[in-house]
């Protein structure tokens, strides 16, 4: 097993957030569990920027429960990938458009998207745990975040 300083951590995160252009988002609502794919661009190792379908039942479940879990991956284990919960809100009307502007900047393919009825959400991730399997991080290593209100 391989122990990393908290700026080597720091540095796998932004690195595989930064390499990858989507993330699996898991909700919880009345309907139940759900697992899907989103477009996300970050700012910040702890904040993510996304858009969510206005009808759709992700965003139905953030509604009701803004708690969430986030998984960046290729969707292999032997990739680094990262692993977090989340607190999900629903982005003031006054910030929408620059939720669009990070996501297009980072994902341009994801312009597509913005002219359909969707809704601006911001994650705030807790802490990260990464896991680098190649380079001997199992299990994984926790970037603790900011402190959440």
């Amino acid at each position: 097993m391989t122990t990393l300083e908290p700026t080597a951590v720091a540095d796998l995160v932004r690195s595989t957030l930064s390499a990858h252009k989507s993330l699996f988002l898991a909700t919880s609502g009345s309907t139940g569990p759900w697992v899907g794919g989103v477009y996300f661009a970050e700012s910040g190792e702890f904040t993510l920027n996304l858009v969510l379908e206005d009808r759709g039942r992700t965003l139905a479940a953030i509604r009701e429960n803004p708690v969430v879990s986030v998984v960046v991956s290729t969707g292999s284990p032997m990739q680094p990938f990262l692993q977090a919960q989340a607190l999900a809100e629903v982005v003031p009307a006054d910030e929408d458009a620059r939720v669009r502007e990070l996501l297009v900047a980072k994902v341009p393919e994801a312009a597509p998207f913005l002219a359909a009825p969707v809704t601006a959400v911001r994650l705030s991730v807790r802490k990260w745990r990464a896991t680098d399997i190649a380079n001997g991080l199992l299990p994984g290593v926790e970037l603790p975040g900011p402190r959440l209100p």
